[in-house]
């Protein structure tokens, strides 16, 4: 099996890093250290990839405010 090669690894860090973020805010991470991604249900896994991405859609605002000069 090959290796797929990472294009933008450091987004791939920070994704990884948000998504242990958002595990630690809905109370997940110990149910991840105990049964790991594969064992956990869609739905768990599932809340955990739709608050990543609120996050990144709040952090997209949030830069599009301030180059626009808008800043709350």
């Amino acid at each position: 099996m090959s290796k797929r090669k990472k294009l933008y690894e450091k987004a791939e860090d920070e994704l990884d890093s948000l998504k242990e973020e958002v595990a630690e805010e809905l109370h997940l991470d110990d149910d991840i250290e105990r049964r790991c991604y594969e064992n956990m249900t869609t739905r768990e896994v599932g809340k955990i990839g739709g608050n990543m991405v609120k996050k990144m859609i709040k952090y997209a605002e949030k830069q599009m405010d301030e180059k626009d000069g808008k800043i709350d």
